[in-house]
């Protein structure tokens, strides 16, 4: 194809003007809008960082069972069970029910069917929780769909009707919400999938916010892979400096949210594994550059850990001050042993309802940095990692 030649310099290509250099102008900045006060997120700034601070309280995490009526069927076959609703009810209501449940955990993410779920007394899931003083927390996104133009990603719907969705969770008893987006190694991560990611994140968390719901804000940094920690570490750092560029943009309230991020380790299928104590130096290295101080919680996934690796590293993060709240959001890290031992038998409810408090009770541990592994059993050292994993 012809090219064509500009041979005069730029300040001369319109016609009859004099070259920039000759004249003068007067250069005059877009008009800036200068906030007047400080940020709030509505009405309902403060019981946003009250709760925020209740869910980051000492020795305490978050129980997550908000898996879709789709994951929680495959949980169920596991243990020969059918994936019905009376089947789902039945196994939430073993975990919700739990006696002292509320010493180690803080807070509850519940699936939107558990949300309006009651015991098969007639008692709301949502009081079970606030009898033990949990706080009652919802997953409003909608799944992850493949992102056109990308390197076989995804992208996490959901933003549409979001609003009035909070709205009602925030009338039936929730008080938080979770919205889990993915970046994978292996597929790059795309510029495209990050800041997909990163805005989608954002514009939740202001909904949220705006609707009373304190927002877990969880990009997903997917376990796949033969890379090492090294490689994690840098897309964590992107991927992060990405979402707090643009919940900053969107004027979220940072002492309002809590983080749910993953791990800094190795990917699953490298060649050399990491200690407890190199992940913990890795992964505070990514939240110190990149967490401001105010936010209150860090609530780590266990990302397909076994249960007593991720207590391990939880442990280990926990062994020196934290400028934030180090603790756990796990689902299947608190859960494996519970199914194992329930089997969907009434008469194994009570032993059932131990083995969580085993679990919880051992990261309560760990948020306080005083875990030991001593006496695990091979069900808690078994690993849980599913290349691909969906929920």
């Amino acid at each position: 194809m012809a090219s064509l030649k500009l041979s005069a310099p730029s300040s001369q290509w319109i016609a009859g003007e004099r070259p920039l250099c000759q004249r003068r102008c007067v250069l005059k900045a877009p008009s800036r809008r200068v906030a007047a006060g400080p940020i709030m997120a509505g009405s309902y700034t403060d019981e946003l960082v009250q709760t925020a601070k209740s869910i980051a309280s000492p020795g305490r995490g978050i129980l997550a069972i908000d898996e879709s009526n789709a994951t929680c069927g495959k949980r169920l076959a596991s243990i020969g069970l059918e994936n019905t609703e009376t089947n789902r009810q039945a196994y939430r209501q073993l975990l919700l029910t739990t006696p002292s449940l509320g010493e180690y955990i803080s807070g509850a993410i519940l699936f939107e069917e558990t949300l309006y779920q009651s015991t098969t007394d007639g008692k709301k899931f949502v009081d079970c929780l606030r009898e033990e003083k949990i706080m009652p927390g919802i997953k409003v996104d909608k799944g992850l769909v493949p992102l056109p133009g990308s390197n076989n990603e995804s992208w996490c719907q959901g933003l549409d009707g979001l609003a009035s969705r909070c709205a009602e969770y925030y009338k039936q008893g929730a008080r938080f919400a979770k919205w889990r987006t993915v970046a994978s190694i292996p597929c790059g991560p795309s510029a495209l999938a990050v800041k997909e990611a990163a805005w989608g994140l954002a514009r939740y968390a202001a909904i949220a916010q705006d609707n009373g719901l304190v927002p877990i804000v969880e990009p997903e940094i997917l376990l796949d892979g033969d890379h090492p920690i090294e490689r994690t570490l840098e897309v964590a750092e992107k991927v992060w400096a990405e979402v707090f560029y643009y919940l900053a943009e969107n004027n979220v309230v940072f002492e309002g949210i809590l983080l749910k991020p993953s791990m800094v380790t190795p990917g699953a299928e490298h060649k050399a594994r990491a200690s407890p104590e190199t992940i913990a130096k890795y992964t505070l290295k990514m939240l110190n550059r990149r967490v401001p101080p105010a936010v209150p919680g860090i609530m780590f996934l266990s990302g397909g850990q076994s249960e007593m690796e991720a207590t391990l590293n939880l442990n280990a993060m926990n062994q020196g001050p934290n400028p934030w709240h180090v603790s756990f959001s796990y689902a299947r890290a608190l859960q494996n042993s519970v199914l194992k031992t329930w089997q969907g038998r009434p008469e194994n409810v009570e032993a059932a309802q131990k083995a969580l408090l085993v679990r919880a009770k051992a990261n309560s541990l760990a948020q306080l940095g005083r875990y030991s592994a001593e006496g695990e059993n091979d069900e808690a050292k078994a690993g849980m990692f599913q290349k691909g994993y969906t929920y």
